[in-house]
């Protein structure tokens, strides 16, 4: 069993490459994730988190550079009986009830969760329990993958898109989960293509694009790095004498209205409203809006895409 404090590092990337066929689908990549953390792996198709995180699931080997779970390789038998998967695609046995299967795969770890406890995280019914696990929908295999990634009693958990598939209340319910488990000193890594969820779930958050990481940060750090902001407020006067106001070196890319508010896209929000103010506009409930992650993922892709 290998010992674990709070804050030790469960995951390292040192300066990892990862070449496919002579291109670079990881390139120089260094990160440190520590336990008890919720991380979001995020980037477009093709960007390179998928090769990473199979560097660290054992699935592939680097390149270049070291990749430790646990301080130790991905492939050891004691790091694979401390860590769970739940990935996009599993296929599931066939001829065995969805209670036979979690029996099975808690018998491969030396010290698994107690059997009540998974159905309970997972949600699982006593009904689910009794159906072939083949048989089962959509959403009900993805309670039960979800259960086997968390059968062994793992330190660290990998879940690709877990909530693909799945309807609100099914999402919120697996992340609150999710947070459970992280309270009790799990360590936790996701993908997700729904950016909101990241915003909401995750601490830290690792933007890939073109095999590198462009962007390491809490979701707030991240899209405090966009430079453009939105600007918006309720007035009386109209729209076309507001943007006649304002002179082009604002950096004003857009100004519409949408429910009863003029919205004004700038780069430089504190500017825009001095000059509203010294030209005498009356405005009421005023908010400066960051963006979200979604636009500052975004802007970070487009600049990388447009510096090379």
């Amino acid at each position: 069993m290998i010992k674990q404090q709070p804050g030790d590092p469960v995951a390292e990337l040192k300066q990892v490459t990862k070449t496919f066929g002579g291109k670079r689908a990881v390139d120089q990549v260094s990160f440190t994730i520590h336990r008890g953390s919720i991380t979001a792996i995020l980037g477009p198709n093709g960007a390179g988190k998928s090769t990473a995180i199979s560097m660290m699931l054992g699935l592939a080997s680097p390149s270049e550079g070291e990749v430790l779970l646990l301080g130790q390789n991905p492939r050891s038998l004691e790091v694979r009986q401390q860590i769970g998967a739940m990935l996009q695609e599993v296929s599931v046995m066939d001829g065995l009830r969805t209670r036979e299967v979690i029996q099975l795969i808690r018998g491969y770890y030396p010290n698994p969760l107690p059997m009540d406890e998974i159905v309970r995280l997972s949600g699982l019914t006593p009904e689910e329990l009794k159906q072939w696990a083949v048989k089962m929908s959509g959403g009900q295999k993805r309670k039960l993958i979800f259960a086997l990634a968390i059968a062994g009693n793992p330190e660290l958990l990998f879940f690709d898109e877990p909530t693909v598939g799945l309807d609100t209340t099914a999402r919120r319910t697996f992340w609150n989960t999710a947070k459970q488990l992280a309270e009790r000193g799990k360590t936790i890594l996701f993908t997700t293509h729904y950016l909101q969820e990241a915003d909401d779930i995750a601490e830290r958050v690792l933007l890939f694009n073109q095999g590198r990481v462009i962007a390491d940060g809490d979701p707030k750090d991240i899209k405090a790095r966009l430079t453009r902001r939105a600007l918006s407020f309720i007035s009386d006067q109209k729209p076309e004498s507001i943007r006649e106001l304002l002179p082009h070196t604002l950096g004003i890319t857009d100004l519409f209205v949408e429910d009863g508010r003029i919205h004004i896209v700038t780069d430089d929000t504190d500017g825009t409203l001095s000059v509203l103010y010294r030209e005498g506009v009356v405005m009421r409930d005023i908010r400066i809006e960051q963006g979200s992650l979604d636009e500052a993922f975004s802007q970070l892709t487009t600049d990388l895409e447009e510096a090379n």
